[in-house]
């Protein structure tokens, strides 16, 4: 009789199911007739999918069914790669870890993980991590970063595993949720993860003082239980506090299935303004009257993410020849 479960870990062509909330994770592999029908992304299954599974005849059980997603993030291994990767499914939302230096952010970077999280419908939580590093000696820098994204109507924590400055915020934000911890190699996902919850061991690497990178350490995707109470010592309930999936770090994050005409709409922003263009469709370029160069003009969207967007359309572009 087949049942349901959650996708908690995917390494390869095994996985760990459990029927959540219930955090007992057992194998599993895929049947080769269920593989051969779900798609032509690089993974089948997804941390986070729903599934129907059967007990296998050995210790693994068996996959039968990966049921409909209500949201997932997908995104290519490049901006011009035609091989497209889904980091995880079903989730309540996105924590998208950053940092200013230490790496250094890249903007862009940012915008098209925003972006693609708009579009497949993942709330966003934008966690501004190491800021002890840094917040004394660039306060402009991180005022300016505070500005564009607020401004842009997300909810961005200021974070620091040092400090443990913003962990109780992000804490409650993740309670009574599935949780991706997503983000630029080096830029602390895992550190925060274990922030969290103390008795949970993610791969945790250190900066590449060559180039200021992230090495990459977490190389699998995998669900963990997360529990409040084991960062104040208190006892833990016998059910956890939510779920947070770690997630490899990424250093390219190209659009997936996004036209042209379409990258503007999952600006925030920009759909606001772009009630007032003269023009519909308007590519906010150089129509005249457009209400979205006006706002940029005005300072009321940044140049940053305006710029982002053009970059966005000029990738689209070189894709499409």
């Amino acid at each position: 009789m087949e049942k349901e479960a959650r996708v908690v870990k995917n390494a390869g062509s095994h996985y760990l199911l459990s029927e959540l909330p219930v955090w007992e994770p057992f194998p599993a592999v895929l049947r080769g007739k269920t593989r051969l029908g779900l798609g032509t992304t690089t993974n089948p299954v997804a941390v986070g999918d729903r599934v129907l599974y059967e007990p296998g005849d050995g210790e693994a059980a068996i996959i039968q069914k990966v049921l409909p997603r209500s949201n997932y993030i997908i995104r290519k291994s490049t901006n011009l790669s035609r091989q497209s990767h889904i980091i995880a499914a079903n989730v309540d939302q996105a924590v998208i870890a950053v940092s200013l230096f230490f790496p250094e952010i890249k903007l862009p970077f940012l915008d098209r993980i925003l972006v693609t999280c708009e579009v497949y419908k993942v709330p966003v939580v934008i966690a501004l991590n190491k800021v002890d590093l840094y917040r004394d000696d660039t306060p402009d820098a991180v005022r300016n970063f505070l500005d564009i994204y607020r401004g842009a109507g997300y909810r961005v924590i200021e974070t620091s595993c040092e400090t443990g400055e913003g962990i109780d915020e992000l804490r409650e934000a993740c309670r009574g949720r599935i949780s991706l911890f997503s983000g630029e190699s080096g830029a602390g996902k895992s550190s925060l993860i274990k922030a969290l919850d103390p008795s949970l061991d993610p791969k945790i690497g250190k900066i590449s003082l060559s180039h200021l990178q992230g090495k990459h350490t977490t190389s699998l995707y995998e669900m963990y239980p997360f529990r409040a109470a084991m960062a104040s010592g208190a006892s833990p309930s016998p059910e956890p506090d939510g779920f947070l999936i770690d997630s490899p770090g990424l250093r390219g994050f190209g659009l997936v299935d996004l036209g042209r005409e379409e990258i503007a709409l999952y600006f925030p922003e920009m759909l606001r303004a772009s009630e007032g263009c003269r023009f519909t469709p308007c590519t906010h370029t150089h129509e005249p009257g457009c209400a979205v160069k006006a706002a940029v003009e005005r300072g009321e969207i940044s140049p940053e993410r305006y710029n982002s967007y053009l970059g966005m359309l000029e990738e689209d572009s070189k894709f499409r020849q």
